[in-house]
C-alpha cells in the first residue's frame, strides 16, 4: 500500500490508535520501565497519556464504558517491525532489568517468542495488547502446512504455523461482544 497525500494536501494522513488507561501511574511506570518516555500526561478534565519509544508512540485515554479490563479487551495496537525477534529480545532484556524477570504471567506480561515466529504480544497494566508483527513475512509461506510433507511431518508443520495464533498468545482486540 503506497503512501499518498489527500487531495489538496501535501502530507500523508496518519492514524493514532488511542487505547485505554485504567491507572495512569501504573501505566506510565510500566512503559517508562521499558524505556519509553512520557510525552503527554493529563488527568483533568479527562485522562490522556502519550508515551514514545522504540520508534513509535502510544496514546491512552479513559477505559470505554462497559469494557472489562480484567478480560484484556480494552485496546489493541499492531506494531509492524523489521525484526520481530530482535524487538522481543530487546523488550525482554529491558523487562528483566526493570522488574528482575521477564513477566510472562498476569498483567503486565510479554508472550514467549519461539524461533521463526512472526509475532508476539505485550500486554500492559491496563489490559491493552500490543501485537508486534514481522514486517516482511516471506511470500512463499505455505499456509496449511508445506505441500511436500505428509503424515506427522505435515501435522507438525501445521502446529508450527498455528503456534502464533493460539488463544493463549493471541489476545482479543476489541469488545468481546457486539451490541
Amino acid at each position: 500500500m503506497a503512501d499518498s497525500a489527500l487531495p489538496g494536501t501535501t502530507t500523508v494522513p496518519m492514524t493514532v490508535p488511542v487505547m485505554a488507561v485504567r491507572d495512569v501511574d501504573e501505566l506510565v511506570d510500566f512503559y517508562e520501565a521499558l524505556g519509553f518516555r512520557t510525552t503527554y500526561r493529563q488527568v483533568k478534565p479527562y485522562v490522556y497519556v502519550a508515551v514514545e519509544g522504540r520508534g513509535f508512540g502510544l496514546h491512552f485515554s479513559r477505559v470505554p464504558k462497559g469494557a472489562d479490563t480484567e478480560n484484556e479487551d480494552v485496546g489493541c495496537c499492531l506494531v509492524i517491525v523489521d525484526d520481530v525477534a530482535a524487538m522481543h529480545a530487546d523488550l525482554s532484556a529491558t523487562m528483566r532489568a526493570a522488574f528482575g524477570e521477564v513477566l510472562v504471567k498476569g498483567r503486565p506480561r510479554i508472550t514467549r517468542y519461539r524461533p521463526g515466529a512472526s509475532r508476539f504480544t505485550l500486554v500492559d497494566a491496563s489490559g491493552n495488547s500490543l501485537i508486534f508483527i514481522q514486517r516482511d513475512i516471506p511470500e512463499d509461506v505455505e499456509h496449511g502446512g508445506a505441500a511436500h510433507l505428509t503424515g506427522l511431518a505435515k501435522a507438525l508443520d501445521n502446529a508450527r504455523i498455528f503456534r502464533d495464533f493460539s488463544s493463549t498468545t493471541r489476545p482479543h482486540c476489541g469488545p468481546s461482544r457486539v451490541g
